[in-house]
Order: C-alpha cells, then structure tokens, then sequence
C-alpha cells in the first residue's frame, strides 16, 4: 500500500465497517479549562451528533461508544449520578433524531443496575429507533469483555446442561455468536482517545482482529477531522488476519 492510502490498482482500500470508540479524556479537559468535571462528560456527549453523521457519510455501517464500563461504578457517587443523568436526556433527546436518520440504536451490557427510569428510557429508544437501515450506533453502558465472555459461556453451558448442545460442539463460532456484537460487521478499527493505550476491558472477544488507534486528543476535541485521520491510518494497515501474501513472502526473502 503506497504513502497516499491507494492500492497497486490506484483505487483506494475499503474503510472500516465498524469503528468501536473509548471515549476517554472528558475529566482532563475540563480540568485544563478550569471547569467542573461535568462540563467535560456534557462536552463528550455533545461529540457524538457529529460523529454519527460522519460515520455516515464515510460508509461506517455500525459506531460502538464505550460509554461507561462496569468498572466506573467504583467512581464517586455524584459523578456517577450525573452520568446516568446524562445518559437518560441523551436518550430521551437523541432517539427521535435518530430515528429520523435512519439510525437504529442499541445498547449492551447490564441493565439490572440502572434505575428503572433509565431501563424505560433505554427501552423506549431502542424500540423508537429500531429498524432503522442507515446505520447502528451501539452504546456500551455497564459492559465489561470480561463479563461479555462469561455471559456467553454461561449460555453455552446452559444448553448443555438442558441436553440442547454436546460439549464437543463448543468452539469459538458458537461463542462468537452469543457475545454481544454478533450480528453486526466485525469491529474493523478500535479507537481511544486521550493518550492511553489499553482497551481497558472493552469489546476483548469483538477485538480479537481489530485496528487499534491511539490518539492524544482528549474525547471533547476529538471530531470529524480526528475521524478522518484515524480512518486513513486505518487504510494504510496491511491486515494479514495472521497469514501472508505471496507478495509478502517475496519481500522476506
């Protein structure tokens, strides 16, 4: 693949079916601006309107948001309040939008946590937006890999211990298929935002083949433009899944 992103035919290399993004960075943004850490976490949530629409345009099929994990319960209680508050007007006033984009919504992870307010808004949105050909933003809230996994294991051995399944028929297609995610397009580029470089427990099974794509920029600043770059990065990685061309043998030797 050449410098300019084009293949040796000169057409220029597919972008990412789905792009699963850890939005990080809110709290240090608004310290560097001598704001409270709620305007940080209202900044964030304002950068996903516009990103939505741009995954649109450049043929994103499905958006993952990694939300809040299952591990930022530990947070201080007020903050976490103000989360699940944000959470609910972002539903509450984004569904309708969404539905007339064309974009379907769908949230994973637990519920069992959430207030009962926020499970009927929750539902009430996906109910509103479902359907929806355009594109599917995937919100994860209170979503661990680690419980993502156990919970597919789980059913698995469900179905085994009811006679419905053989042990022998356990492998990683039949996992693959009751993790969340498994019927969208694989996750082709993981992004975090704010300068770390883990995924923190995000999508551990989804990622197994991803791009990953680390930037500086804190999650408030990152807009269409830190789209674009981190989707031309995208298309200049040579995904062997594993294996090697003929072409890439001939460079080894």
């Amino acid at each position: 693949m050449s410098v300019s992103g084009t293949d040796v035919t000169g057409r220029e290399p597919a972008g990412p079916r789905h792009i699963a993004i850890i939005m990080d960075g809110n709290g240090r943004w608004a310290a560097r601006k001598g704001l409270s850490p709620s305007a940080g976490h209202k900044a964030g949530v304002e950068r996903i309107r516009d990103l939505i629409e741009a995954c649109k345009e450049r043929g994103v099929e499905a958006l993952t948001l990694f939300a809040f994990s299952s591990e930022n319960w530990q947070r201080p209680p007020k903050e976490v309040e103000l989360l699940m508050t944000l959470f609910h007007s972002y539903l509450r006033r984004e569904a309708r939008r969404m539905q007339e984009q064309g974009v379907e919504l769908r949230v994973i992870g637990r519920r069992d946590r959430f207030s009962p307010r926020l499970q009927r808004a929750i539902a009430e949105a996906e109910a509103m937006t479902r359907g929806g050909e355009q594109g599917t933003l995937v919100i994860a809230a209170d979503y661990g890999g680690q419980w993502d996994i156990a919970q597919a294991a789980r059913a698995l051995a469900e179905e085994v211990a009811s006679g419905r399944r053989s042990v022998e028929s356990i492998d990683e297609a039949a996992l693959a298929e009751r993790v969340q995610l498994a019927d969208l397009p694989p996750v082709d580029l993981l992004i975090r935002s704010s300068g770390e470089q883990r995924i923190s427990n995000f999508i551990l099974w989804q990622a197994a083949y991803s791009e990953f794509y680390f930037t500086d920029t804190l999650w408030p600043d990152f807009g269409v433009e830190e789209l674009d770059e981190a989707i031309a990065a995208f298309r200049q990685r040579d995904r062997r899944y594993g294996g090697r061309s003929e072409d890439g043998l001939e460079a080894q030797a």
